[in-house]
């Protein structure tokens, strides 16, 4: 899928499309309760992760017809592009050194943590196969549809800022409906934000694959299901503030490191050369 295509595309359209699908599961949501979900989501994120999808495929299909629909739902495995094979490396890894780091950093700190934590270990297939299939709803519209058409109006980093923000508004019915305070909205607001920029950025420096930030996507909230935990304590719940600053801070490096214009200038590639 071209540029020039892509050119002809509305991330607001997008947005507005998204939010009037979204609409209608926000509001009979509370009706009925499903227990027993991983990290404890309400069944209406089940549904509200494919509502990207949905409106993306509504626009192509508009524009370009049913030819071009297929192709942008194709991009969920468009891993051909990723012709540097090592940036495999973050997209498979970041995510497990950022929990590793988020526990230590909450050890550090004294926060309290799970005297017998649990982590289900056997699960994890059965988990990432969910978040992927999650994660291919939520990203063939936030990546393979929005995000090319923000860049050429603005830089990659206030694109994934955009992303970031308005992708967190569709998150917000949910954390009202778990009870989250304004503090733990407002902190998940700024780390989920500095995720975007991260997808953002492996995005750039993969040839444009929609399939590596998926892949990226589900991995991380694998790592969210199956972060040390109990019954009593669910760390990532508890100490918000670690855990989405760590992002941020994740996303400032990599900014000042490959600059905010692309994401995909390292700045120190010449002298390393």
């Amino acid at each position: 899928m071209n540029i020039s295509t892509s050119s002809k595309w509305s991330s607001l359209k997008f947005f507005i499309l998204t939010f009037a699908l979204a609409t209608p599961i926000w509001l009979i949501g509370n009706k009925f309760k499903v227990k027993g979900l991983p990290l404890d989501i309400p069944w209406t994120d089940l549904v509200l992760a494919f509502m990207p999808l949905t409106a993306a495929a509504i626009l192509v299909h508009r524009g370009e017809g049913p030819g071009g629909a297929r192709r942008l739902l194709k991009r969920a495995f468009d891993y051909k592009r990723i012709k540097q094979k090592i940036w495999y490396v973050p997209v498979v890894l970041l995510n497990p050194l950022l929990f590793l780091l988020i526990y230590g950093s909450m050890r550090l700190l004294g926060r309290s943590l799970p005297t017998k934590p649990h982590i289900p270990f056997l699960k994890i297939p059965f988990l990432f196969v969910l978040f992927f299939a999650l994660a291919i709803g939520e990203e063939i519209g936030w990546t393979g549809y929005a995000t090319n058409p923000l860049q050429e109006r603005w830089n990659a980093l206030a694109s994934g800022i955009i992303l970031g923000l308005v992708s967190m508004v569709g998150h917000y019915p949910s954390m009202i409906v778990q009870g989250r305070s304004l503090r733990w909205i407002a902190l998940s607001t700024f780390g989920i934000t500095g995720l975007r920029v991260l997808m953002v950025w492996l995005y750039n420096n993969t040839g444009k694959s929609v399939f590596a930030v998926i892949l990226f996507h589900a991995i991380h909230n694998v790592c969210r299901a199956v972060f040390p935990a109990d019954q009593t304590h669910n760390p990532l719940v508890d100490h918000p503030g670690v855990y989405y600053s760590i992002l941020a801070v994740a996303a400032v490096i990599v900014t000042l490191l490959w600059g905010p214009k692309t994401l995909a200038r390292f700045r120190y590639a010449c002298r390393a050369a």
